[in-house]
This record gives structure tokens, sequence and C-alpha cells, in this order.
């Protein structure tokens, strides 16, 4: 555990810059995260087997090389720890209107609200705090929206009883909102002091430990002889005793609502099916969670419909805070500096003192700047080949970064997290994390490689060829038609390279294809066993990721192109229908200008035992076939050739190599411009033909 100097978190649309006053450990959910991380690889290996089984998956599938890389950068990336703060805003990002510089506000969300000085936060994640003396109160904004989801999950009344099982922060929590509520609550923990100490200062009305003898007549006696109304889990355990004890304790066709972390396999008698209870989850801080447009665009419920979202929920829990009706200044049991985090999270792994809400405060005074920080003391060449990435995220640390020359010089690295930034610039040997565009758009880069997500690709490839930057962008190109246009008009104005991540066609079998069955008029087929991807994955969303035609099945049209040797001139493509209509079981039919063919069948409901790729090529008697790119067999005459790899290469080690190469001699990269326009055209115009029911649609390139 490091308490570092990192780059300021990017400010994007729909976000907030929050400088924090205060933020909450929790110890149950941060501890567990502390705990594992101090462990033995062993340790961590039996305390994760499913982990463990992705990584054996993923050895089978893509051998030793790529598996040791994808284990290592999990292991060695930084993780930020914390999700409820408070503080006061010190920026804006565009299309939010409902914040100022200088309001002070309770945040929320793992990845968002981090222990940390300056945070970026989304808006339906920030809610405005009324009174600048309750800020350390105002941070216990998530686990308080937690509590209140499960508390309205219970739906009690005025004058019914619910019993809390498990007293820590939410069962704290959710007893403080129960009680201002009117309902007479009950608290169960294993820990006698857990007890005492909610009993002490009024989170319940009585309160026992689940060991004391007779506690479940105790709890009948207290509620007339016949169960509680609702009972609250608020335990983490893995243990099936909270299930089953709620089941005993609770009335006939009363509720049980699981709010912590633990299992439902509950005895189906004497209590569950004879009372005929409800089962009732709360999920996270409510409606809204997990839903990409709620919380990443900003798109809020409508308020006649939804009542209580996650927003609403936050800001009804500081609205009571602010009114007095709950008093949380006796839940923080240990404060300490932010600069002294280390010593909190040892408390809490150690137990060496009993311990609720521990609160980390932070210095506000402070100014912060978005200065570069500095990662390396390596100088480079200023004439050589100068490389800065904006974005990093798995396939660049993956697949780009340990490919790049040794050689070439290492300037800056932009990423959305300023943690992300900085990991990956001591990582890869970069001079610089960033927090700006401009620091990565400056005269120390000539190359800039794009890694984000799909819907900043156009606008960054457009600013980094009007700062005369040669361009690498992970695929796709662009998500439409105008940013295309707009990006063939800056190549031709600039001269400068722009070359999107098509792997595949410098893959060696790709390579002995060609050398075996030359250019000419060929039938191809690339079938792709995509696999399901929820429809509420960013990828999905045509303004986020551009759907999986757009998004993916971009690299199989430039395998096609490269494999025939000239470009698409026609296509035309027909989906099967789905519920959601995601349009990723599609056959995608292309003709190119030297009269071949070819058909991608990119299909996502085939089975998980099946490869995920097959190529097949015909030409003049020889036929072609590539096996996940680790086989390849030739057919022609005599015995067909054959060639097996241990480790799938799907060729982004060469691409890396040839793209930089190109830069250092002529600054023509190794795909040329026409060849990209066409493909992520085909992408646009496909889904078009899909729209209009498999109508042929024709491509063309300006001014050819």
């Amino acid at each position: 555990m490091q308490v570092q100097e990192v780059a300021l978190p990017q400010l994007a649309p729909n976000m907030v810059l929050v400088k924090n006053y205060f933020s909450i450990i929790s110890s149950g959910t941060e501890g567990s995260t502390v705990s594992t991380a101090r462990k033995s690889l062993l340790a961590k290996a039996k305390e994760r087997p499913q982990q463990v089984k992705q990584v054996i998956d993923t050895l089978k599938s893509q051998g030793p090389i790529n598996t040791y890389r994808a284990v290592t950068k999990k292991l060695d990336a930084y993780s930020p720890l914390g999700y409820s703060t408070s503080g006061e805003v010190i920026g804006i990002g565009d299309e939010v209107t409902e914040f100022s510089v200088g309001d002070l506000v309770a945040c929320a969300g793992v990845g968002y609200a981090n222990h940390a000085e300056v945070i970026s936060v989304p808006v339906n994640l920030c809610v405005k705090v009324k009174a600048s003396n309750l800020m350390k109160e105002a941070a216990y904004n998530t686990v308080g929206a937690i509590s209140l989801q499960g508390v309205r999950q219970a739906d009690l009344k005025l004058g019914e009883s619910c019993v809390i099982i498990g007293l820590g922060l939410l069962g704290q929590l959710a007893g403080l909102l129960l009680k201002a509520s009117g309902v007479e609550v009950l608290g169960i923990d294993i820990s006698q002091s857990a007890v005492d100490f909610a009993v002490q200062n009024g989170a319940v009305d009585h309160g026992y430990s689940r060991n004391t003898s007779g506690v479940e007549d105790k709890i009948l006696s207290l509620t007339g002889g016949k169960g509680s109304d609702a009972v609250i889990i608020a335990a983490a355990t893995s243990s099936l005793d909270p299930i089953n004890f709620a089941g005993a304790i609770a009335r006939k066709k009363g509720k049980v609502v699981v709010l912590g972390a633990v299992p439902t396999g509950f005895d189906r008698d004497p209590f569950w099916y004879r009372k005929e209870l409800e089962l009732r989850m709360a999920c996270s801080y409510g409606p809204g969670r997990y839903d990409l447009s709620y919380e990443e665009k900003g798109i809020d419920y409508p308020y006649a419909y939804v009542r209580w979202t996650e927003k609403r929920n936050m800001q009804a829990f500081q609205d009571l805070i602010a009114k007095g009706s709950l008093d949380l200044s006796y839940l923080t049991t240990h404060e300490f500096k932010f600069e002294d985090a280390k010593k909190a999270y040892d408390l809490i792994i150690e137990r060496s003192e009993s311990f609720a809400g521990i609160a980390l405060r932070y210095n506000h005074g402070k100014t912060h700047d978005s200065n570069p920080i500095s990662t390396s003391e390596k100088q480079y060449n200023p004439v050589a080949v100068n490389v800065s990435f904006i974005g990093a995220g798995s396939y660049a640390q993956g697949s780009l970064l340990p490919n790049l020359p040794k050689a070439i010089g290492r300037s800056s690295v932009l990423t959305n997290s300023g943690t992300t930034s900085k990991r990956v610039a001591e990582r890869f040997g970069f001079a610089q994390a960033v927090s700006n565009e401009a620091d990565v758009l400056n005269e120390d880069t000539n190359t800039v490689f794009i890694a984000t997500r799909h819907d900043s690709h156009g606008s960054y490839v457009e600013k980094a060829l009007s700062s005369e930057k040669h361009v690498f962008v992970e695929k796709p190109l662009c998500l439409n038609e105008d940013q295309l246009q707009r990006i063939h008009q800056l190549v031709n104005k600039t001269n400068r390279g722009v070359m999107v991540g098509f792997n595949r066609r410098f893959s060696p079998f790709a390579l002995e294809i060609k050398k075996r069955l030359g250019s000419g008029r060929m039938t191809m087929l690339y079938r792709i066993n995509a696999g399901k991807i929820p429809a509420d994955t960013w990828i999905q969303d045509l303004e986020i990721g551009g759907g999986r035609v757009v998004g993916e099945a971009c690299h199989f049209i430039d395998f096609l192109t490269f494999i025939n040797g000239s470009v698409p001139i026609s296509v035309s493509a027909m989906s099967m229908s789905d519920v959601d209509n995601l349009n990723d079981a599609v056959n995608i039919s292309l003709k190119f200008e030297n009269g071949s063919v070819g058909v991608i069948s990119y299909f996502s409901n085939g089975s998980k035992g099946l490869a995920k790729e097959y190529v097949e090529v015909n030409s003049s008697g020889s036929t072609a076939v590539i096996k996940d790119f680790k086989e390849m067999l030739v057919y022609g005459k005599g015995k067909p050739f054959k060639k097996k790899l241990m480790n799938q290469d799907k060729g982004q080690k060469s691409m890396v190599e040839s793209f930089i190469s190109s830069i250092e001699s002529n600054g023509n990269v190794p795909i040329p411009f026409e060849e990209t326009y066409l493909t992520t055209l085909a992408t646009f115009r496909a889904m078009q033909s899909i729209y209009n029911g498999g109508e042929l649609q024709s491509l063309e390139y300006p001014n050819r």
C-alpha cells in the first residue's frame, strides 16, 4: 500500500472535478481487498479460484506468453481504493448544468470517489451538501445510500418491526434510517461489542449477540410472538446461518432483504416454505446502479416513474443529515490524515482495537495543478520517434506497450485515471504521466498511440493530425462517416501517417497465405465465434462502442482486404433478429475490386468450446485454413502444408514494429489509408444494409 502523487484525473463530459475534504473507509470491502493484496500468489489463487480458471482458459487458447502478460498486467496494476467521499467542486465538464465551481458535494462510486485529493465523478453519482460543518458526516454518502436502498426494499410502515443482522457500518446506518421512520429496530451481531455500540448510540432499540441463549425467543417476545415484519441482512459471510436465522425470526409472509454479501441457499423447511417468506435483494445504491446510460451518460430516469434512483437516495440521505434526523457523529471512531492512510488499513487488518467508521481527512486548502508527473529521468533524441499514449487499457498494456521497440523515445501517458497514467508510465519507461491533451500533443511527441474507448477515437485522431503527429489508433478509426471524411481531409492536408491496429494482417499465418496463394480472385470465409456480450456493455452502446460490427468486424474486413490484395467495392449484411436488436449474429458479404468475394460470419450465439476464429481462403485449386491463429493448413497438390504455434500469434508485435519502422523511415504507414478508409466505410455501410433488409451498399474512395 502506498500514497502516491499522480496526475489529475481527466474531466470528461457529464463529470465534475472534486477536491476531497473527507473520505470513508469501508472496513469490510476494502479490508478484504487489502488483506488479499498482502497474501502470496498461492494464497491469492486459493482465495480466487474463478480467476485461476480464467488464467487456465487463457493459457489453453492463447498460450503462455499472452497469458503471462495478462496476469502480470493485473498483478502490477495500481488499484485505487475508496468509494464514498465529500468535497468541493473545482471543475465542471461539458453538459453539466446542475453544479458550479465552489459547490460542496458528496460523491459515490467505485473507481470514481476514491481516497484521493482530487477525483472526477459522474453527475449522477454526486449530490450537493447543504452545510460546510457536515462534511465529515456527508462523506458517508455511499454507505448511507446503500443502507437506504436496503430499507426501501424492506418496505416497512410506521410501527412495524425490523431485525438487522450485522451491525457494521451498513447495519448501523440502516438502523438509524429505520428508527427515523418510526420502525422498531432489533439488532443482531456475532460481536457483543458491535451490539453494545449500536445500543448505546441509539442505532437499534434492542440488541443481542447471535450467540445469546434463546435469542430467537427474545425476538419473538419483542414482536408479540409473531416474528419481525422484515429482516435486513447486513452481514458479510460465507455462512448460511444469517439466511436461515432470518427465516426463523421473520413473521409469516414477512420479507428478508439481502443487503450484505451472504449466500442465499436457505433451508426450505421448516421456515421459508411454511411461512411463505419473500426474499429481496438490495442492489447497491438503488436504481441506476450498473446502468451505463445513467451513471456514465448522465441520463436520469423519469421522476414520476422511478421515484428513488441511486442519486435520489444519496440526496435523501444528505437531507436527513442536514435536518438533524440522522446523527452520525458517533460513527467515526477513528480519523487519520490522508497521508497516514496506511495506518488506517493496518488498524483494519490487524484489528488492534475496536472501530466503526474510519475517516480520512484531506488538506482541502491545498491547491492542485495539472502539471505532468515525472516518471523517468531518461532523455530522448528529439529527432527520433517519440511516442505518447492517450489511453492505456487492457489491450494497450497487453499487446501494444510491450511490443514498442526499446530504442524509441517515450514521452507521455494520458488516461482517464491519474493512477493508471502513472503506473503505465513507470512500467513502460515513459518520461511523464500527464493530465491534459496539450501535454501529449506538444513538440516532445511526434507519434501518438490512441487506445481509448471507441467514441473518442475519431476526435483524438483529428486533434493529433491537426498537431502534425503520426497516429496509431486502436480499431475502429471512428464511429461515423462525418468523422471519417474529416480524417481523410486531414490526412491529405498534413501528410502524416494514420494507421488502425488491424493486427491480423501482420500475423505469420496471413503472410504465409500471401506467400503461397498470392493475390488475385479468391473466395474467402471468416467465421468468428465472438461470444455473447450483454446489451448493457459499453461495446454494444452505439454511441460509445459503435456496436460489434463497427467496433470489431472491421478487423476481419481488413484481413480479407489484405489477403486478396484489393479493396472492397460493395457490401451487404443481414443479422439474426434478437430481442435487444444488437446485430451481433450477422453475415457480411463483400465484393472486392479484383473480383474476389468474401463472407464474414460474426456470430455471438456459438458454443464457448468452439475456437474463436476460423479462416478459409480458396484460390486456383488451393485452400488455406487458419484455426484461431494457432494452427494453419494449406491444401493443394501433394501433401497438405501444416504449421502449429505454441503461442497464438495475431500479429501484434509485428504490427507495432512495422508501424514504428515506417515512421522512422518515410512516414508511409504499412496499411495504405485507402484500405483503412474503405474498411471503416464498409462497417458503416454494413449497418445500413442490415437496417435496409440486406440491401447492397457501394463503397467509394473520395477523389480516386
